[in-house]
């Protein structure tokens, strides 16, 4: 039989092998276009991320009510300027990736961004789980013996947290007040975090009106961080876990980053307002 000669048996097998190749071409096509089932995964995975909330606060809140008459006085006579910031864990930075990402680390950078010339130092004295009573234990080393121009004092969540009296911590809240009025410093309270778990809290309401009610009387500012994070979750509508870390009760990176950068916004005010440059004139 000659070679050109095919038998139809021959033909058969021949044409099955052609359209067995046609098919598994067609099949490694489809699948690198992409098949129907493998789309979803791959455009999960291409999504980007959603973006950060912009970080801002309705400007009362980020508003100090007295002057900073002190940093004031450093700032405008390009003398360096100390800030103590000395609290509990959510001074320490509990909750943040990193000791950068602290609320102290953060404001350190805001302030250089506004006051590029000068030279300000902020030094964190925060220490986790701390109380009220410990930190006044701590003032004269820790806080006033590093001569302070301004003090940060973020004061009152482990004390609600533990179900202690009221009472009994006004009295320690006024005692440190006073300290640090006789070390010459600006004095600033930094009141509790927006949170989860401090609103669980049956002394939380009544904590954030002793610390309004004392800055008042007292006359020294309070920052106002739990109606700022209000703000946040119940007027903007940012969820908790875009501002807190996950054990709910203490902030992340974003939080303590956009904490430091309205408390940045309000020093500076405070301290530049033209009743600081009467100050400074002895007026």
């Amino acid at each position: 039989m000659s070679s050109n000669n095919k038998s139809p048996l021959g033909l058969i097998v021949f044409g099955a092998a052609v359209l067995a190749t046609l098919v598994v071409a067609v099949s490694a096509r489809a699948e690198f276009a992409g098949s129907p089932a493998a789309a979803p995964a791959q455009n999960a995975a291409d999504q980007p991320a959603a973006p950060a909330p912009v970080c801002s606060a309705p400007a009362e809140l980020k508003r100090l009510v007295h002057p900073l008459i002190r940093t004031a006085r450093r700032l405008a006579s390009g003398a360096p300027l100390v800030i103590v910031a000395v609290g509990s864990s959510s001074t320490y930075g509990a909750g943040a990736s990193s000791s950068a990402a602290s609320y102290p680390s953060r404001l350190a950078l805001e302030l250089k961004q506004r006051f590029p010339s000068r030279d300000i130092t902020v030094l964190n004295r925060g220490v986790n789980g701390e109380e009220t009573a410990q930190m006044l234990g701590r003032f004269e080393n820790e806080v006033i013996g590093a001569h302070p121009d301004l003090v940060l004092w973020q004061v009152g969540t482990n004390a609600v947290m533990r179900d202690h009296s009221l009472a009994a911590h006004g009295a320690l809240l006024r005692e440190g007040i006073a300290q640090l009025k006789r070390a010459g410093a600006d004095v600033v309270l930094m009141d509790m975090q927006y949170v989860p778990r401090v609103l669980a809290k049956s002394e939380t309401s009544g904590m954030e009106d002793q610390l309004a009610i004392t800055a008042k009387q007292e006359n020294i500012d309070l920052f106002e961080r739990f109606a700022i994070m209000r703000n946040w979750y119940d007027v903007q509508h940012i969820p908790f876990e875009t501002f807190a870390s996950p054990d709910q009760l203490h902030m992340n990176d974003w939080g303590y980053g956009c904490v430091a950068k309205l408390l940045a916004d309000a020093i500076t005010e405070a301290a530049t307002r033209p009743v600081a440059s009467a100050a400074r004139s002895g007026h």
